[in-house]
């Protein structure tokens, strides 16, 4: 892997962690397009890198949000009064919101990962996607804050997030969209959306690592592929600010528009060039 292949998907993982398109797609599908073959060992070394950096945006971005909600559930937790305030309610909503996805995670990992080498499957699957956000775009409500949210809408919120182990639905379109589907305004289901991305991309990242480090010589790839961490870390905390404001004023159907061009121009790149 080149500099350039490297800050290009550096760039690309940025943008589409966090924008609704999704970001595992985009990794599998551009280099397939532009037929880059990359060694087993050093494309996994950058798909860590690629995680840790957009982990590190999210982490940042959010900061001082995370460290309001963690005194407050431990303050709350010490006075047995584990819901008192909204912040602390928040904390373990996310913890509710994450426990889906991480039990069908470990449970099938491996048949999800199995898609992963299908770009036509991943390709029709957002294409497939694309049409969950036109549905929540049409009859959601759009009228709730994140403080008046229950245990039940974090649990279908933690459900939605469980569709983005398939590689195209993405993790943020839906998660979003369940939260539009349980009536929250864009911006807050999108806050939430991110803020509980935190724990899963958290464990993800630590499994992930762990598999790194039993790499032979894996340090010896991270000078070459830093400069993707960088871009992912840096375009991946633009892409937060970014689309908190978008969302505070118009809808996602850009971005199901997006999905349709991309997934439908990947088929016929498949079926009629490659």
């Amino acid at each position: 892997m080149d500099i350039f292949q490297s800050l290009i998907l550096g760039v690309v993982q940025g943008l589409t962690e966090f924008l609704p398109v999704s970001s595992t797609a985009h990794l599998i599908l551009i280099p397939w397009l532009f037929n880059w073959s990359f060694d087993k060992d050093v494309a996994f070394v950058f798909d860590v890198l690629l995680q840790l950096g957009t982990l590190l945006a999210v982490i940042v971005y959010f900061f001082k949000d995370l460290i309001e909600i963690a005194r407050l559930m431990i303050k709350d937790l010490m006075a047995r009064a584990p819901f008192a305030s909204n912040e602390s309610r928040l904390g373990w909503l996310i913890i509710v919101a994450t426990v889906p996805a991480a039990i069908i995670g470990v449970l099938f990992k491996k048949y999800f990962e199995a898609l992963h080498q299908q770009p036509v499957i991943i390709a029709t699957i957002l294409l497939v996607a694309a049409l969950l956000i036109f549905i929540v775009e049409y009859i959601g409500k759009r009228q709730r804050k994140i403080e008046s949210m229950t245990w039940v809408d974090a649990l279908i919120i933690g459900c939605s997030q469980a569709l983005a182990l398939f590689p195209g639905v993405s993790r943020s379109a839906a998660t979003i969209s369940g939260g539009l589907w349980r009536g929250l305004e864009r911006k807050e289901a999108a806050r939430f959306s991110f803020l509980m991305s935190i724990p899963i991309m958290l464990a993800a990242g630590a499994i992930a690592t762990k598999d790194l480090i039993a790499i032979p010589n894996f340090i010896s790839y991270l000078p070459s592929l830093a400069l993707g961490f960088i871009a992912a870390a840096v375009v991946g905390f633009a892409s937060i600010h970014w689309l908190l404001g978008f969302l505070a004023k118009r809808s996602m159907l850009v971005f199901a528009w997006y999905r349709v061009g991309f997934g439908v121009a990947c088929l016929v790149f498949a079926f009629l060039i490659k």
